[in-house]
């Protein structure tokens, strides 16, 4: 396990996963503050934050990489 100083080093996967989760999330966020969504928009966007929140856990779940 990496300490969290190195971590983006150890684990690069891992830090991007973290990444497109975060953009995706600010994504949804930014475009709910800007306007009124339509359903199909905004089920698209919590879609796209879902799935990068499964990827970050499948990657956790195989390579047993988290932060702590």
């Amino acid at each position: 396990m990496c300490s969290l100083s190195t971590y983006a080093i150890c684990c690069p996967q891992h830090a991007r996963l973290e990444s497109e989760f975060q953009k995706a999330r600010d994504r949804m966020r930014d475009l709910l503050a800007q306007r009124k969504l339509s359903r199909a928009e905004e089920r698209r966007l919590a879609d796209d934050v879902a799935m990068a929140i499964a990827r970050l856990k499948r990657h956790v779940a195989a390579h047993g990489c988290e932060r702590q």
